[in-house]
């Protein structure tokens, strides 16, 4: 019998929903696998990007190309999860995003990669993720039920934030001694892993629909209007696309800050961006364990970046870049995974798929303007002119929210009801 104790109460309260929910583990444990692999896979393109063309606007494409299809098909990829099975439509993504592993691991390792072959895979893989993604969170909702969502959604950060961790550290040093084609390779198997698992899930079948949903076009519609259908989800759905767009780019400044503003390699980069993962763990755990989705936390984590990334702006020692780096680690996932569980718990049974879709487009929508910026700030300023621009950023979004929030909840006096009913 196990003594009651705080920390086993935190425990079972941090990780309610492995406990709860047998395809819940399945899905963490594949996923777990795949997030890795898909970071080894980052770091390799972006530095292989890097390597064949020396310039940071070009490292910036990347990101353009992968996240651009996001912009388009985001949400016509939620109104597709509403209307099919969740299970196989991820299946049928993940299926994508290994073949396109596997096509870039056998072009690098043969010698023959151009930089126009790793943006058109990227092309691919931007348009599979705009797709998968909300397909694979409703999917989520659909296992562990409105009750355990947030924490749900807390421990899926943990998964792409434990690959944060691992991801770059591992795919640093398998670039740095094997080169790029064998990390392409790693995240090819770590794709079949994940797959088997969504095939070992059972689920019931969705209930009945009380009610024909509209066509895809149309649903894309009514996403856009639930978008704006109260302050708390408007605010919620702002703050990460204006964020994302402008000040959040560190897939594109991490690179550059090792090779540009510390002048070191690849190591270094899998270490900064280690150091910001071990960050977005603790703020996984945080998020997991509070259990509730709250606006406080997407402002406030929002408003946290956007400090942080002013006191990194004039730095060029790698100790400080660490420190930093893992507040700012914290602070995204509390920003970013709690507006997605605010979103989730706002929608309506038949609007969820596409509620998984806004907050994916407001994440990733963004990103393709975001990076070109940071590449093109950095190429005329270095990376402190591109963190200075995005920490204000960050801080001008989270005040007009707060703003918008405060003025939302504001008391009506009685004499004001009375003239509004007489006009």
């Amino acid at each position: 019998m196990r003594v009651a104790t705080p920390l086993n109460a935190l425990g079972d309260t941090t990780f309610r929903s492995l406990r709860r929910h047998r395809n819940y583990r399945l899905y963490y444990a594949g996923n777990g696998i795949s997030f890795i692999g898909t970071w080894m896979q980052q770091i390799a393109a972006y530095w292989l990007v890097l390597d064949l063309t020396d310039s940071p606007i070009a490292v910036g494409g990347l990101a353009l190309v992968q996240t651009l299809p996001v912009t388009a098909f985001a949400l016509v990829g939620g109104a597709i999860a509403d209307r099919v099975d969740l299970r196989r439509m991820v299946i049928v993504c993940e299926s994508v995003l290994m073949a396109q592993a596997a096509v870039l691991c056998i072009l690098t390792l043969t010698g023959v990669v151009t930089a126009w072959q790793v943006y058109a895979l990227g092309l691919v893989v931007g348009v599979a993720v705009a797709l998968d993604a909300p397909a694979r969170h409703t999917l989520v909702f659909q296992i562990v039920g409105p009750e355990d969502i947030t924490n749900a959604v807390g421990l899926s950060s943990s998964l792409g934030t434990m690959a944060r961790i691992i991801g770059p550290a591992i795919g640093g040093l398998v670039v740095a001694s094997f080169g790029a084609g064998v990390a392409f390779g790693l995240n090819a198997v770590s794709y079949a892993i994940v797959i088997c698992a969504l095939l070992a899930i059972r689920l019931a079948p969705r209930p009945p629909r009380k009610a024909p949903l509209p066509g895809v076009l149309a649903g894309v519609g009514e996403a856009l209007r639930f978008a704006v259908s109260t302050r708390r989800v408007a605010v919620t759905f702002f703050t990460v696309l204006l964020v994302s767009m402008f000040a959040f780019s560190f897939d594109v400044l991490l690179p550059l800050v090792a090779k540009l503003t510390l002048d070191q390699g690849p190591g270094t980069y899998g270490l900064i961006a280690s150091v910001f993962g071990c960050g977005a763990l603790v703020g996984a755990l945080i998020l997991a364990t509070i259990g509730r989705a709250r606006s406080r936390l997407v402002l406030g984590g929002a408003a946290g970046l956007g400090v942080l990334q002013l006191l990194l702006a004039p730095q060029d020692t790698l100790a400080a870049v660490c420190v930093l780096l893992f507040f700012a680690g914290i602070c995204y996932v509390l920003w970013g995974s709690s507006a997605l569980a605010t979103l989730l718990l706002a929608a309506p049974d038949h609007l969820r798929g596409r509620a998984a879709s806004l907050y994916f487009f407001a994440f990733l929508g963004g990103a393709p303007l975001g990076g070109l910026i940071a590449g093109t700030l950095t190429a005329h300023g270095g990376t402190r002119l591109a963190f200075a621009f995005g920490g204000t950023v960050a801080l001008l979004v989270v005040a007009a929210g707060a703003i918008a929030l405060y003025l939302g909840r504001r008391p009506v006096s009685p004499s004001q009801t009375t003239r509004e009913v007489k006009a």
